[in-house]
């Protein structure tokens, strides 16, 4: 195991990717620092991996500034604060939805990166993983608010390494495919058990929230010269966003 004595902040932390991050992160030897809205999950985490927590919401920018002054150093920051509001087609879903989802999911990752940019500029440089998705680069029906969101997340990431190159700060995307976590699909469903489960029927192991965690936790371990632009990665089942194996695949 590679060990590591910087810090690492981790938004969306309370559940899902943010902290199957946050516990991989920990593992190596980062100090995390967890943060999300959800106080009681963040101090019950900070205490499992023995690091610290802050209450955040990344769509209020004071929520924000909050965050970036509790904070004395960051040499990671990884961005998994996000989501999925609606199913509905682009004809009949609620724009408010859509308005929720780029607060969240594009907004929120701008404002917690300018906030901490700083910090990762100070003490020789630091990584920023954005947790984007699949659905960044590919349309699906009943996805547009969520695909939109993530095209511009993706459209932030790029930006980003190409206003920063010269700087010892890395940008990194990690695009995930399908990934079964306890509270994304049932989100997107407005809380519908049995639509949620029916995204994942028959997948033989989809990915589960710590594959991903894997390929952040490899992406900044590297030599800090080494900048991985984009990891898809998504279950053997999934060989595109449109076309999915149900059935047995191990035995």
């Amino acid at each position: 195991m590679t060990v590591h004595s910087g810090v690492a902040v981790v938004t969306g932390a309370s559940s899902g990717i943010g902290a199957a991050c946050a516990r991989r992160l920990a593992a190596d030897g980062h100090h995390v620092v967890v943060a999300a809205r959800r106080t009681e999950r963040l101090a019950k985490l900070a205490a499992e991996i023995g690091g610290g927590s802050v209450t955040v919401d990344v769509t209020d920018a004071s929520s924000v500034a909050d965050l970036a002054a509790a904070l004395h150093r960051c040499d990671v920051l990884v961005n998994a604060a996000g989501g999925a509001f609606t199913a509905a087609s682009g004809e009949t879903s609620d724009p408010d939805d859509w308005e929720r989802g780029f607060r969240l999911n594009t907004v929120g990752t701008l404002r917690v990166t300018q906030a901490l940019l700083p910090l990762l500029r100070a003490d020789g440089g630091g990584s920023i993983v954005n947790v984007s998705s699949t659905a960044a680069s590919v349309a699906y029906e009943g996805g547009g608010e969520y695909c939109a969101a993530k095209h511009a997340v993706r459209a932030l990431t790029r930006t980003l390494r190409l206003e920063l190159c010269g700087e010892p700060v890395r940008v990194i995307e990690v695009a995930p495919g399908m990934v079964r976590t306890e509270e994304f699909a049932l989100n997107r469903f407005g809380g519908d058990a049995e639509r949620a489960a029916a995204v994942y029927a028959g997948v033989d192991r989809p990915l589960v929230a710590e594959d991903v965690a894997e390929c952040v936790a490899w992406s900044v371990s590297l030599p800090p010269h080494v900048n991985i632009d984009q990891i898809t990665v998504r279950p053997l089942a999934q060989a595109a966003q449109h076309k999915v194996h149900r059935g047995p695949l191990f035995s």
